[in-house]
Order: structure tokens, then C-alpha cells, then sequence
């Protein structure tokens, strides 16, 4: 009878095990960095709109083989991206977040979602629209949904953000190779606080610290912004503490929430406000230390420079016009400077390839042409002609790369010893390959002139020598002349001299609270 029972109870569990359900997750998210000091705007067809099950390809470890994938049931919306640039148009945001709702709709309930933004959005007319987007959320899906939030560290978290969000992180690296990763621990951490039933945090601590620096001040290749975020995995090991962050904020937009801040997760009280203070505190206490993170001069002195090195490519960051940042990467003044250069007058000088300039007009043109023929048309500054006008580029057509229905018509064109990449719509240049695309070989080239600030990493493994340019444009590195209206004072570096703040611990109620 004994051995009946236990049988019987094996099989009563066994069933139970079986009858559990998975649990339900949505996928949803926005992601771009938006300078509000750049007259560009962002529309709907900026973003790489993921939908549906093409999401799961933009995420391994939710790929079909991976354990996370079977371990819920998956719902993705839709998940935009786009490259940084200027403020969203108020039609786009709210035609994106309208299909976002709509399609988290059809599939209610949910008990927890994936919120997959990058934290530095700005939108006519809205301040804080990562919180915005997440209040809309929150009616739709309700307040038992376990939302996981995953940003970039160049985002801004505002208090409207930490409620909402039950469980929050972000990049600790920068360059961003940790992106995915970070990604990941969102997910996984949600996964295990509904699997466990714990559910949400029992603490979630928000410290605002007054700074606000640049991505190229605050790199984790060097300190102190390398020791600064090796001090966060640590307190993640902690008993009581789920997760901890870092976040730098994003300069070039012009809202009070732009700052820096720190947040930690978990269940045990003390553990969380103690770690929170340090991180906020060891931030604090290196703010002086913070530099660029190469040599910074202005162009004439950088191209004076590159001339003289015998270390090649001798690569300079076109900094104030950085697509990658929020620019609006159509800014000619670099590029005029450098043709008005006599060093670059023949073929036979310095070869110095510029990557890139947007110039639809001369694109056409050269495709008329044909490589190995003359062509002439204009180039740049049709959104930002604010510190020089659009460029009458004549030149020999070297390369043509079509484009296809995600990237389009690239061509070079030669102006004496200058190789100038034109695009039919402006494109930020990371990898070797699309250089070799169009048949240039940067590796070997005299100077590298890239629409960057920090070089990604197959550009900083290919320098021979770098530095990095103070020029004009929507991300200006020169922060103190861009003009801040409404950011929250004081705030350093601007105000150098500001007393120390209070860094204690905000304590963010739960949300739906």
C-alpha cells in the first residue's frame, strides 16, 4: 500500500510539473539618442522597425536553440532602432508607440515584458519620452506585468522611468561591447524573478548625481572610468542585490533629466542603500579625473599633425558632427576646411580619405558618370548649414557601391589627394569593410578622417596615431558654449565650483504603488 501511495504521489507531482505554465513576456522598445542642439529630426522611417519574430534574430540568446527561449512563452511587438540624430517628430513617436500598444493589445495578459530602450530620446514637445512611453505601457499591460528595462549608460533614467520599471540595468562598457550581454541580464533577470516568484524588488534606490560629460570623457577603456564601472559587477554578487548601474546620461540634449545616475535593485534594504551610496559617492569623488579619451585639438592643429606623423593611418575624429552621438552628419565645415588645405591639391599628396558626407545630388550624378569619370555636384549641409554651407564637390568617380533596400548608393569621388565617401543618405563608418566595399584601404592610408568621437573597435585597432578634432556641429564636445536652457543647476563641469550634492538614496516605490 505503502509503495502504492508513493507512486501515486510521483504521479500527482509529475502532473503538477507538467500543468505549470510557462510564463507569458512581451518585447517591446524605442532606441535613439537625439540631439536637441541639432536642427535635424527624426522621422517614423529613421527606425529599423523589428516586428514580430524578426526580433528574436536581433537577440542570441533568445534564438530558437536557446535555453532563455524555452524557458517562456514570447510575445514581441515591435522594436525600433534608429542611428542617432536629431528629435524625434512628435508624429513618429506617437505613430510608433500607438502600433507598439496596439500590438501589445492582441496578446494581454503578460507576466512580464521586455522593455529594450536606449534612455536618450528626445521629442517635439514631450520631455522624458522614455518615461512617457513606459506610463502608455503600464496602462495597456497593468501593474502585475514585471517590466526589465535595458538601456545604454549614455540614456537618462528620470523618476517617472525608475517606477515604472520593476527591474532596470545597463551597458557597463563604452565602447558598448557589453550590449548584448546587457541585454541578456535583463531578460534573465526577469526570468528568474518570475520563475522563483519573488516577483518585483522589494527596494529600488535612484541617486541623481549632478554631472553631465560626454561619452569620449567618460570611455571605460581608460580611468577612471574603467575602475569606476569595474566597482559594479561586484556589488551585483551581493546577497539581497539584483542588479546595479551606472548610468552617464546624454549631453546633448537639453532637459532636466539629463544627468548622470545610479540605481540599485534587491530585496535586502540595507545592502541596496549601501551600495547605491558607494557607486554614487566613487563617481562623485573621480569627477576632476575624467579627460577625453585621446588627444583633443582643433582641426587645423590635427590635420598640421597628421601631416607630419609617420605613423599611418593617422586617424582624426570629425567630433561636432558625429552621427553616432545625435549629429546630423551633414555638417560641411570639416570637409571645406581640409579641401581649402594646399597639402591635398594633387594627386600625388598625402592621401587623406573623409568618411562621409550626404549628397544625394552628387550621388546621381557620379552613378551617371561612371567610374574613372569627372563629376560635379553638391554635397552636405542640407539639414545643419548653420557653419558652412552645402560643398560643390568636383572630382574623379573612383568607386560606386548601389545600395539595397536598408543602405544606399555610396560612391568615392577624388579632389586632389582626398577620397571623399558621399552617401545618398548619411551613414556613420565603423567597420574596415565599409571602407573595402568601396575599394579604399584605410589601414594604409596617410589620414583617416571618420564623423566620430571615440573610435569603435576595428577603427581603434587600425590606428597608427589619433586624435580627436573640436568641431562645430549638434554634438559639440565643447559643452559649455552649447547653450543649456533647462538642464537642472548646478551641474558639473559646468559649474566647477558647485558644493558637494547630496548623495543619498531616493527610494523609488514599487510600481503601481
Amino acid at each position: 500500500m505503502k509503495n502504492l501511495l508513493a507512486f501515486a504521489l510521483i504521479i500527482l507531482l509529475f502532473s503538477c510539473q507538467q500543468e505549470k505554465k510557462l510564463p507569458r513576456i512581451a518585447i517591446a522598445g524605442l532606441a535613439i539618442e537625439s540631439s536637441t542642439f541639432s536642427p535635424a529630426r527624426s522621422t517614423a522611417e529613421s527606425f529599423k522597425a523589428r516586428m514580430d519574430d524578426d526580433i528574436f534574430n536581433y537577440y542570441p540568446f533568445l534564438a530558437d536553440s536557446s535555453t532563455n527561449r524555452s524557458r517562456a512563452e514570447w510575445f514581441p511587438t515591435l522594436r525600433g532602432h534608429a542611428i542617432p540624430g536629431g528629435m524625434v517628430t512628435r508624429e513618429a513617436y506617437d505613430s510608433l508607440v500607438s502600433l507598439t500598444l496596439d500590438m501589445l493589445r492582441e496578446n494581454l495578459p503578460y507576466d512580464g515584458l521586455f522593455f529594450d530602450i536606449h534612455g536618450a530620446m528626445s521629442v517635439e514637445g514631450i520631455d522624458d519620452p522614455e518615461g512617457d512611453f513606459i506610463l502608455k505601457v503600464r496602462e495597456v499591460v497593468g501593474y502585475e506585468t514585471l517590466i526589465s528595462t535595458s538601456m545604454d549608460l549614455h540614456g537618462n533614467v528620470s523618476m517617472r522611468l525608475a517606477e515604472n520599471s520593476d527591474l532596470i540595468t545597463c551597458y557597463r562598457m563604452a565602447p558598448h561591447e557589453d550590449a548584448l550581454e546587457s541585454k541578456q541580464r535583463a531578460v534573465e533577470n526577469m526570468l528568474d524573478r518570475l520563475e522563483s516568484g519573488k516577483g518585483k524588488p522589494k527596494y529600488k534606490a535612484w541617486i541623481p548625481v549632478p554631472i553631465l560629460l560626454p561619452g569620449e570623457k567618460t570611455s571605460t577603456r581608460i580611468d577612471p572610468g574603467k575602475s569606476l564601472y569595474a566597482k559594479v559587477d561586484p556589488i551585483t554578487q551581493e546577497e539581497g542585490v539584483i542588479d546595479a548601474a551606472i548610468w552617464i546620461g546624454y549631453a546633448w540634449a537639453d532637459e532636466p533629466r539629463n544627468h548622470a545616475v545610479v540605481m540599485v535593485t534587491g530585496d535586502d534594504k540595507n545592502q541596496v542603500k549601501e551600495s547605491a551610496e558607494f557607486l554614487a559617492n566613487s563617481f562623485w569623488a573621480v569627477r576632476n579625473e575624467f579627460e577625453f579619451v585621446a588627444p583633443v585639438a582643433y582641426l587645423d592643429e590635427s590635420l598640421e599633425m597628421a601631416l607630419k606623423s609617420e605613423k599611418k593611418p593617422f586617424v582624426i575624429s570629425d567630433m561636432g558632427d558625429n552621427p553616432t552621438a545625435g549629429g546630423a552628419g551633414d555638417v560641411t565645415w570639416t570637409l571645406n576646411e581640409i579641401l581649402k588645405r594646399p597639402e591635398f591639391k594633387s594627386e600625388s599628396g598625402p592621401e587623406l580619405i573623409y568618411a562621409s558626407i550626404p549628397g544625394p545630388d552628387l550621388v546621381a550624378k557620379a552613378k551617371e558618370a561612371g567610374i574613372g569619370n569627372q563629376v560635379e555636384g553638391y554635397a552636405g549641409a542640407m539639414v545643419d548649414d548653420r557653419f558652412a554651407p552645402p560643398l560643390l564637390l568636383k572630382g574623379k568617380v573612383l568607386a560606386i557601391k548601389e545600395g539595397d533596400s536598408d543602405a544606399k548608393t555610396e560612391v568615392v569621388v577624388q579632389i586632389g589627394s582626398i577620397k571623399v565617401i558621399v552617401t545618398e543618405k548619411r551613414k556613420p563608418y565603423h567597420h574596415v569593410k565599409d571602407f573595402t566595399d568601396l575599394n579604399l584601404d584605410p589601414k594604409n592610408t596617410d589620414i583617416l578622417v571618420v564623423k566620430i568621437g571615440y573610435l569603435v573597435p576595428e577603427l581603434y585597432d587600425l590606428r597608427g596615431d589619433w586624435i580627436m578634432a573640436l568641431t562645430p556641429g549638434g554634438v559639440d564636445q565643447d559643452l559649455e558654449r552649447l547653450g543649456y536652457q533647462r538642464i537642472n543647476r548646478p551641474m558639473f563641469p559646468l559649474d566647477k565650483d558647485m558644493a558637494d550634492p547630496d548623495l543619498s538614496v531616493r527610494w523609488v516605490k514599487k510600481s503601481g504603488k
